[in-house]
């Protein structure tokens, strides 16, 4: 890559390795509207949303995901919630499908400001 003086730049390898997992409009707008529920979903909801978003987004890829510490335990149960998804299979696709469902539920579940 060529910088503004001309001269030849690298980019560092995480940026050069970076793919980007497209977004359809309907899993954009659930994503927005997920942040605008009247109450907050229990603890399962909330797992079972993170787990879809972050498969969904595939940002990072779960295979690259850091895993949490010992003592992290809600980074824990997120890492977990992720995991399962990710081991069954379910592709970034099928899970802004889910996402989308799920934050629908919780909108007429929850009420929602939108």
């Amino acid at each position: 890559m060529l910088g503004s003086s001309g001269h030849t730049v690298s980019l560092p390898n995480a940026i050069a390795k970076m793919t980007f997992t497209p977004k359809t409009p309907a899993f954009e707008k659930a994503i927005k509207d997920s942040r605008n529920l009247k109450e907050k979903p229990d603890n399962d909801e909330l797992l079972e949303l993170y787990s879809l978003f972050k498969q969904g987004s595939q940002d990072p890829p779960f295979s690259e995901a850091t895993k949490p510490g010992m003592f992290d335990l809600t980074g824990k149960a997120k890492y977990n919630a992720w995991q399962k998804i990710a081991d069954e299979g379910m592709t970034y696709q099928q899970a802004q499908e889910k996402y989308v469902k799920l934050v629908n539920s919780l909108k007429e579940k929850y009420g929602f400001d939108g």
